[in-house]
């Protein structure tokens, strides 16, 4: 695994030794789970050479239930009282909560944009129910108790290929149906949508210029095949109540069929009809990808970071204020990391939708 930094900081955690440096602040969130707030976010990697004890580290906070350290990232200056956007992010297959950190680097905009994002680590690699779920339920008790409950305003799940497929799994039993604002899912499967990967040589549509009535016939959505694919099944069992779900992927993830010019669930929701905003752009690259074998080593899978641009779809008007919208990142695979403009894409999108 590789990992890019825009600043460097390393710093002191929770029953683990790092230097220290960046600003520290009395917060609210201070001492959950034994967490102490730094800004620039903690555990971040240099521009070069990051070893692989600070990459592999498990985190700057404690479930003091399991014993198990999780990453938790919170404004420095968050104040009793204060509203805020809560995220639970999850990993995919393989990979680490300060690989994801920086996968879908939200720590970035944690005082910009009011964000407490607690990230975790399975056990075993892949999210389980029964060594994983008491786990989560923790990391999101504990939050809500010392924030309290009527100051978030928002709770989303944000989760990368299995953790999406955990996400849409969690987000269907009643401890998260009676908090959740809304799923990102990223490379994670799509509500209502059958699993769109295109074989590792495939040329998507989205290479053609984008012009209206380009892109090939849209894939058709069916009944969910449970069928799995690279490790990952369809995301086609819909929830019985109403959330937001934003999807993103990179467009060789999709057949040359490109990304279906409708959503179910935004016919569920009572959206209108699919619409394109302007194109993210980004001239930096983002901070992580997946260099442990060759077969990661390709378009499909992903290659090195670099700056990117990518098409943003939104179903306006969904009843409720939810928000329903694809994020497709042109020219990109499975594991390369979200640069910094389309993760704020991301994350205003999230913010713009209503409270359950």
């Amino acid at each position: 695994m590789n990992l890019r930094r825009r600043s460097s900081l390393t710093w002191l955690g929770a029953g683990f030794m790092v230097a220290l440096s960046g600003l520290r602040v009395e917060s609210q969130l201070d001492g959950v789970a034994g967490a102490t707030c730094a800004s620039p976010p903690p555990l971040h990697c240099p521009d070069n050479d990051c070893s692989n004890e600070l990459i592999m580290h498990p985190g700057n906070a404690r479930d003091a239930k399991t014993s198990r350290a999780f990453f938790l990232d919170y404004p420095c200056d968050l104040k009793p009282g204060e509203a805020v956007t809560f995220v639970l992010s999850l990993h995919g297959g393989g990979m680490i909560g300060n690989w994801h950190r920086h996968y879908f680097p939200m720590m970035d905009l944690k005082e910009k944009y009011r964000l407490v994002v607690a990230t975790p680590s399975a056990v075993n690699s892949l999210w389980n129910p029964e060594s994983d779920d008491v786990h989560l339920r923790n990391i999101v008790s504990a939050v809500y108790a010392k924030v309290g409950a009527k100051n978030i305003k928002a709770f989303w799940i944000a989760g990368h290929s299995d953790g999406g497929l955990t996400a849409n799994r969690l987000l269907m039993t009643p401890f998260y149906r009676d908090k959740l604002t809304g799923w990102v899912s990223l490379s994670g499967g799509r509500l209502g949508s059958r699993r769109a990967y295109a074989p590792t040589a495939a040329k998507s549509a989205y290479m053609l210029p984008f012009r209206p009535g380009s892109r090939a016939e849209p894939i058709r959505d069916g009944p969910c095949s449970n069928a799995v694919g690279v490790g990952l099944t369809d995301a086609c069992s819909l929830p019985d109540y109403e959330i937001s779900h934003i999807y993103s992927s990179g467009e060789y993830e999709l057949t040359a069929q490109g990304l279906p010019d409708h959503s179910v669930w935004a016919q569920r929701l009572g959206c209108k009809s699919q619409t394109r905003r302007p194109d993210v752009v980004d001239r930096r690259a983002g901070y992580v990808w997946d260099s442990r074998s060759p077969r990661t080593r390709n378009t499909w899978a992903g290659r090195k970071p670099r700056p990117g641009r990518a098409r943003v779809f939104e179903y306006p008007d969904c009843k409720g204020g939810h928000v329903v919208a694809d994020v497709i990142r042109l020219d990109k695979g499975h594991t390369e990391g979200l640069e910094p403009n389309v993760t704020e894409e991301i994350v205003k999108l999230m913010l713009s939708a209503s409270r359950r």
